[in-house]
Order: C-alpha cells, then structure tokens, then sequence
C-alpha cells in the first residue's frame, strides 16, 4: 500500500515518546508499505535526519512551523479563530497546499495521521485516513490549568476556553476520521463515553525487546531512584514536583543514604532547581537510556496527569526494573499489582513501596521477573507494527469498497 504519514515532529533523533513510537512503526511497516512521512520541523538543522529517516521511508517532506510556541502570530490566530492554541501551532495555509499539491500528484491508498491537530491541514478528501491519539489532548491542559498556582489566577478563563476549543475540535476530529486509535482500552472508553458511535482501535505502544533486554545491571554503591520523563510533556513536570515534594522525604527518611535521579530531555529551570547536592541529581539526558536503567534499583513514577505512552513502563520492564507508579503511570499496560509492578496513588504508599523494593531483594526479583514475560509477550514493536498493518489494510478496503459502490 501507498502510505501518507503526517506527524508533528521529525521521528528522530529518538528523544521522546511519540518518537520512539512513529521510528520504530517506521522501520517495520516499511517491510510492506511504501510511506512518504510528512513532518513538522522547528528549525533548519533538524533537516540533518532525514537520512536517517529515507532508510524506511519512500520520501520524507519536511514542514516548517514557528521556532518558538509562544510566537505572535500563533497567539494572535489562537484569538481570533476558533482553533484553540495548539491547533494554531500547526495551522498553515501554505501546509495546507504543500498537502493537497501530494495527494493530487501521488495516488495514496491511506493517510496515516498522528495527533488530531494535524488534521485541519488536510484538505477534503476521499483517501480514508486514520488518525491516531496518542493522547486525549484537551484531559492534560485541562489538568495543567486547574494545577496552576494562585497567581496565576487571572489567566485562567482564557486557559478554560482554549481547553473548550480543544474539547470541541478533537472530537471533531475524532468523527471526521475514518478510523480512529487510541493506545489503550482505558482512552478507548474514555472516547466512547464521549462520542459513543465512534469505532475505536486500541493500537498500544510497545518496545523493542532485544534491545533493551540487553540492559546489565550493575549493583549501586547508593540505593538509586530513578525518574525518566521528556519535560516538554507537562505531566512529567508535574510528577517530578510531586515526587520531590511529597514523596522523596519520606523515602529519605527511611534510608539516609538513597539517591533520586531525575532524567529527560529539555529540563526547564524550575526542574533543574529541584537538584540536590549528593542527594538529588538532575540530567537533561543520557546517550544511552539504557544506562539510567542500568545504574538504577527501581523506576518511579508518579505520573497524575496525561494518558497515552507508557515507554518508561515498558522499558523498565524490558530492562528489569522494578516498577512503582500511580494507577495513570502504568494505565494501558496489562500490569496487575504486586505481580508486576507496585502501584498507589497516595504519596506515602509509594514512598513505602519504593522502600520495599530497595530493602527487599524478593520483592524486587518477583516482580521483574513477571514483569518481563509480560512485556515480552504482549509489547513486542512487531507485534504492534502487525496489528497496525491490519488495521491499515481494513481501511483501505473501505475505500475500495467505496468506489465500487
């Protein structure tokens, strides 16, 4: 099949979760598919991977969108259109062309797109498109609004009414594909409960088993906790706050001598400031994530905000790591508690299960091990990549079916 895939980002290099997903479905569905991606860059230099990138792909289209989010022109369309902020950040009339010019050009058996808010670039068309929701959008700035401090009080009610707009105009969008996927059960339901005609796939996320089955661990001189988290993603700052201030203490208290390392890309000021000497580290990123695995005695993640990914989950599955989070960090993963993984909401019960995990070498070797034969079973890349494929093939059906009618 001819494949348009739309994404608003370049899948590489991999440094975040949407990454890692579109560059592994990449380099397998390319096996069987000819696919032009299509790709919203920030800036020139990132031009640089494409090569990268034309291993598995037909053709790789770069579209340019403003360096910086918070651009006067992003903001003023934001105000005067319908469009809420983050619809604006990729609205471009000559996008919008450079789309239709394509598909009038090449004949596409199916638009792949990634995010709702890629959508309104897509010219009226009768080429079926799936569009696939990494995560119910409007749910993480919605949370983001009602989490700012009181001060920031008076910018609430225009916060409100763009996360109104992007309420209306991703379920809009939800109806307007053909097909439509979530990445687990829990968002399907969600979806559903909202617009209740619509068919949903679940296509989760997965991990590339070999490797990071790799992973030596290596025994620690000081008992390490570990935190992985883009922090361009807001709820991965939030569960970095929530973890230094009202779970770390208690962890500290019950052994003096652990250690927190904070790791992800694009930290920002106030996470940089959350960094203690010899007890707290922050680093921006690692060369190889592999390694904050294998330096550390169990991942925490407290995540309260945001569904959709979960690579941090299953790559410390993959890696035996022991694993403590929230309900919504491991949400989508067929994780049962205390066999795979130890979950609470409450701050108090994850500092105590974190401290179970590092004085307890049982605990630790019970649940990695379970914890690997269920990712190694259920989240292979290959076994997403084929679910994908099939997924695609009934779509394309649809239209062959269309125009026999």
């Amino acid at each position: 099949m001819n494949i348009l895939m739309i994404t608003p980002y370049l899948p590489y290099p991999i440094v975040s979760g949407g990454q890692i997903r579109t560059y592994n479905l990449l380099r397998l569905l390319s096996k069987k598919h000819q696919i032009t991606l299509m790709s919203f860059i920030r800036e020139n230099h990132e031009t640089q991977y494409i090569p990268q990138l034309q291993k598995f792909c037909h053709q790789v289209i770069t579209l340019k969108r403003t360096p910086k989010a918070w651009h006067p022109r992003n903001i003023l369309k934001a105000g005067i259109t319908s469009y809420p902020f983050v619809v604006c950040l990729y609205l471009y009339p000559e996008i919008k062309q450079t789309i239709k010019n394509e598909l009038d050009t090449e004949r596409y058996d199916l638009i792949h797109a990634e995010t709702f808010y890629v959508m309104p670039n897509i010219p009226q068309t009768q080429i079926p498109i799936l569009l696939v929701e990494q995560v119910i959008e409007y749910l993480v700035y919605q949370r983001f609004t009602e989490m700012l401090p009181w001060y920031a009080f008076p910018l609430k009610p225009l916060l409100y009414i763009d996360v109104a707009k992007i309420k209306k105009w991703e379920r809009f969008y939800w109806r307007q594909a053909q097909g439509l996927a979530a990445m687990s059960e829990e968002d399907k339901q969600f979806m559903l409960n909202l617009e209740p005609d619509l068919k949903i796939d679940v296509v989760a996320n997965g991990v590339d088993i070999e490797h990071f089955s790799q992973t030596k661990k290596i025994t620690t001189k000081r008992p390490t906790v570990l935190f992985i988290g883009n922090f361009k993603w807001l709820p991965n700052k939030d569960a970095a706050k929530f973890l230094v201030d009202q779970i770390w203490p208690s962890i500290k208290k019950q052994i003096p001598q652990a250690q927190l390392w904070i790791v992800g890309g694009n930290p920002t000021p106030d996470i940089i400031a959350l960094g203690k000497p010899n007890e707290i580290k922050v680093d921006g990123g690692v060369n190889d994530i592999r390694d904050a695995y294998a330096n550390s005695d169990v991942l925490l993640a407290p995540i309260r905000n945001g569904r959709g990914t979960k690579y941090k989950i299953l790559e410390a599955m993959a890696t035996r790591t022991p694993i403590v989070g929230t309900e919504l960090a491991v949400e989508g993963v067929d994780i049962i508690n205390t066999q795979h993984a130890l979950v609470a909401d409450d701050p108090q019960q994850l500092a105590q299960h974190t401290v179970a995990i590092l004085t307890k070498p049982k605990i630790n070797q019970k649940l990695t091990s379970a914890a690997y034969q269920l990712v190694k079973d259920a989240y292979s890349w290959n076994k997403i990549a084929k679910e994908l494929d099939q997924l695609y093939h009934r779509l394309a059906q649809t239209k062959y079916q269309n125009n026999q009618s």
